[in-house]
């Protein structure tokens, strides 16, 4: 029999890749999403159609702050495993609105616990960033670091997640692995992202603007890479402490001592200089930017870098697709994408 897998914000950028891979391995994936306008629906609508055209596919549009539509969901699927992709994102548009970031990341996310828990879920699988390491300069970033410190207001909500999750964890004995997405990018993504914004000024002939004179530095992380490791966890459930085998005590494993509950940076464990980033664009597009130089932004860092060993501890796998592969597979997606919108 094949396993339900609900995931949500299934037509978002992650969400949809993740979607498509599931379905491809042969899993029934029961997709939550809002297609909310924080950027064009029709984005979201677009990757729906290709995730529609699956039979394993079922949609279902509704916000998660909904408790009693959500409800509906998970009674009528009963899922074996919730990928809870969900949230509203975006640094600076939590500085201007951060009632959403409360609703959708703190509310919507309660309801995914609460419903995961009363449904007796295998194992829930939650997204987190990296953002929650703040203010730490102790790099590469590791699970086991404190993240007291986080700089904007959606990295506090997404903390606040981790918190959450470990306490329903801890009570009800469920599963949970929170992971750290870093940077991520590619084909399909988010109209608010880097690349995009980059290349949409280079077609119009406009500078783009690069936050810090340039002196940043990312941990750029492929889509795809991010998908194949989300995939690999699904079968890493965390167990009770009173089950933890030898080989997982020791150091550098985020493991609660009082609950199953995990923590896992997914990162390239690379980190790559922003101007060389903005090269590898330019050189996929054969046209050199200009450049608008300005000084960092409210709530942003000035470099992230993963440490990956758990990940690698856990299932054998390591994001490396080079930045110059992932952003030239970017930019012929964007040219192929939009010339079909002629």
């Amino acid at each position: 029999m094949k396993k339900n897998i609900l995931v949500t914000g299934s037509a978002g950028f992650i969400g949809f890749h993740l979607s498509k891979k599931l379905l491809d391995l042969g899993y029934q994936v029961i997709g939550v999403d809002a297609l909310t306008d924080y950027y064009d629906p029709q984005l979201k609508r677009d990757r729906l159609d290709i995730l529609s055209n699956h039979a394993d596919y079922n949609h279902n549009q509704l916000r998660i702050e909904d408790f009693e539509e959500l409800k509906s969901i998970f009674t009528a699927h009963k899922p074996d495993f919730v990928v809870h992709l969900a949230a509203q994102a975006g640094v600076r548009y939590s500085i201007d609105f951060p009632s959403e970031y409360v609703q959708t990341n703190l509310v919507g996310t309660f309801n995914i616990l609460e419903l995961s828990k009363s449904c007796n879920v295998s194992h829930l699988l939650m997204a987190s960033t990296s953002s929650v390491y703040g203010a730490n300069q102790t790099m590469p970033f590791n699970e086991i670091q404190k993240t007291e410190t986080p700089l904007s207001f959606y990295a506090a909500t997404k903390k606040s997640n981790e918190l959450m999750a470990h306490s329903y964890s801890h009570i009800f004995g469920l599963p949970v692995t929170m992971f750290r997405f870093f940077t991520v990018y590619g084909p399909w993504g988010r109209p608010d992202m880097a690349l995009f914004k980059f290349i949409h000024a280079i077609e119009n002939n406009r500078p783009i603007d690069v936050y810090n004179y340039g002196k940043m530095k990312r941990d750029f992380t492929y889509v795809e890479d991010l998908v194949a490791s989300i995939e690999n966890l699904i079968g890493c459930v965390p167990p009770l402490h009173r089950d933890r085998s030898s080989d997982l005590v020791n150091e550098g494993d985020s493991l609660s001592p009082v609950a199953p509950y995990r923590v896992v940076n997914i990162g390239n464990s690379n980190p790559t200089e922003l101007m060389d980033y903005i090269a590898a664009l330019e050189n996929a597009l054969g046209v050199k930017a200009k450049k608008n130089m300005m000084p960092m932004q409210s709530g942003d860092v000035p470099a992230t870098w993963a440490d990956t060993a758990l990940l690698k501890k856990l299932t054998g796998y390591i994001p490396s697709t080079p930045v110059e592969v992932g952003v030239r597979e970017f930019v012929d997606w964007y040219k192929s994408y939009n010339s079909k919108k002629g």
